[in-house]
């Protein structure tokens, strides 16, 4: 599907954006608020219009046959919760096999309110080397956009700090279901 047609779908809905992807061949982007399955479809057509493909992460048994091409070809990076290699590294290992990966997590990592945002986006960005873009999906306001791509320090709060800032104004699809903008106490 081409941008062109892609922006037309989300006008037919209401739909606006705003934003422009940096220059980085490789990126570690935020999805959120993460309150609907529509987040997904929503960026895909955005990251259209925009000219470029979302990258995922899935689980490892989504890409059996016969979805295996399908699933890789929307992006997909299948990985394998069982492994002994964390998933960090899994991904981080899927991104070096790319020349260009324009990764979509939404923190969250779920559609509901949860007590706290993972912290995995953070890590693999780090490991990576690639610097943080803050997407999102604000459903009352009808917009998509993508803020400032920022490189991740060493200290971890004062990311989730720039995080709480940015989302601050940003409401899901389904408001009742935003989560506060935390990281889980180290244990």
């Amino acid at each position: 599907m081409g941008g062109w047609f892609a922006g037309v779908i989300l006008r037919i809905f209401g739909w606006r954006w705003e934003g422009t992807i940096p220059d980085d061949e490789k990126l570690v982007v935020i999805g959120a608020p993460h309150t609907s399955n529509w987040d997904f479809l929503l960026m895909v057509l955005y990251t259209k219009v925009l000219g470029t493909s979302p990258s995922w992460i899935g689980k490892h048994t989504l890409f059996r046959p016969p979805f295996r091409g399908f699933f890789r070809a929307l992006g997909g990076i299948p990985v394998d919760r069982s492994r002994r290699q964390n998933l960090v590294e899994q991904v981080v290992e899927g991104m070096r096999r790319r020349d260009r990966v324009f990764l979509i997590i939404t923190p969250e990592g779920t559609r509901g309110a949860s007590g706290y945002w993972r912290t995995g986006f953070y890590h693999i960005a780090r490991e990576a080397g690639v610097r943080i873009l803050m997407g999102y999906v604000d459903g009352p306001k009808k917009m998509l956009g993508l803020g400032p791509a920022f490189t991740p320090g060493d200290d971890i709060d004062q990311v989730f700090d720039v995080l709480r800032e940015f989302y601050a104004d940003k409401t899901g699809i389904n408001p009742e279901l935003t989560g506060e903008i935390r990281r889980r106490p180290p244990t």
